[in-house]
């Protein structure tokens, strides 16, 4: 069971290992990232911020998806931790029965013009767009930092972005 999919372009980091994972009392992470899923190194470290009895699975976005379809991964709560807003629709459009969409933390790693939909979602125009889809898709997609914060559903803050 997928409690939660979350966008976070840090992945998983102190918030997600000390604060979300009680929340949402998972015992899986899953982090679809091609290049996370390439990179030894970053797997180690990532893997290292996990709490004791969480298990961590680090893929490509498309093994990823085979195994959050697996019917085995049914019976375990998990979180997956996508990087960007289009890893986000990708999963949701191959994976059903997604509890929570939430975007975390986008727009901080990334140069360029970009629309500030709150402090810590700042988006280009390709993410507005696939913000957009995702809510489409899921449209109980919110905003929120941290389980303790308001969630702002992202379909209001997308209506107040001027053209």
């Amino acid at each position: 069971m997928i409690v939660a999919l979350r966008v976070d372009e840090r992945l998983i980091h102190g918030q997600i290992a000390m604060t979300w994972s009680k929340e949402l009392k998972i015992k899986g992470i899953v982090v679809p990232n091609d290049e996370a899923a390439g990179n030894e190194m970053q797997k180690m470290a990532l893997k290292m911020a996990v709490p004791s009895g969480i298990k961590v699975l680090i893929k490509p976005v498309d093994d990823a998806i085979k195994v959050l379809n697996n019917p085995k991964a049914a019976n375990m709560r998990m979180l997956v931790i996508v990087k960007t807003i289009k890893d986000a629709v990708k999963v949701v459009e191959k994976v059903p029965n997604i509890e929570y969409v939430n975007i975390g933390n986008v727009g901080k790693a990334v140069n360029g013009k970009k629309t500030e939909l709150s402090s810590f979602v700042l988006l280009t125009d390709e993410e507005l767009e696939n913000l957009k889809k995702l809510v489409e898709l899921e449209p109980k997609t919110a905003l929120q930092v941290v389980p303790s914060a308001e969630k702002k559903l992202a379909k209001d803050l997308l209506a107040s972005v001027k053209k």
